[in-house]
């Protein structure tokens, strides 16, 4: 590989990690293999958003929360804010306990947070300077790459079930 002096300044090595980032982006955006999370949420009516239907634990609504409550603490986790990671009570801090959204815009609020979130967790990829198997200071041996891993499998199963939800409610669109 040839390279200038300009492209080396900005340059500091090659990243042998930048393969498996791309792969783990295309994951986290996902649409590989499921539905995307903009697919199961589009278009879901206000109205059926707090309903539980039968034989189902959960609303659309408690679901939507808890997929981003997750994620929001797998991100504080990979990459806690001023003051450290604060772990949040399993399950109860896990999962909003009524099945309505609690205002008018908490659906937008969430599906917005949900999106920033991952967005700020795709940043921590994609970032050359983060080595995804270096275990982190904090925890037990965990790594960038476990918990986006996690991210991955844990959205993929409730993105299942809302869709399951919304077939049941006789909401899905596709």
């Amino acid at each position: 590989m040839t390279s200038t002096k300009a492209a080396d300044k900005f340059h500091t090595g090659p990243d042998e990690q930048q393969p498996l980032r791309k792969e783990i982006v295309a994951l986290l955006k996902g649409g590989q293999a499921h539905s995307t999370f903009d697919d199961v949420i589009k278009d879901l009516p206000p109205d059926h958003r707090g309903v539980v239907p039968p034989h189902l634990p959960y609303s659309a609504w408690q679901l939507l929360e808890h997929l981003r409550i997750v994620q929001r603490d797998i991100l504080n986790f990979s990459a806690p804010p001023t003051g450290g990671y604060h772990a949040i009570k399993w399950p109860d801090d896990f999962w909003p306990k009524s099945p309505l959204p609690t205002s008018a815009n908490a659906w937008d609020q969430s599906i917005a947070a949900m999106r920033s979130d991952l967005e700020h967790f795709i940043a921590l990829i994609e970032n050359p300077k983060s080595d995804l198997y270096k275990p982190f200071r904090w925890g037990e041996g965990q790594n960038l790459l476990r918990e986006a891993m996690l991210i991955a499998d844990h959205t993929s199963y409730h993105l299942g079930e809302l869709v399951v939800l919304r077939r049941l409610l006789n909401i899905w669109h596709k």
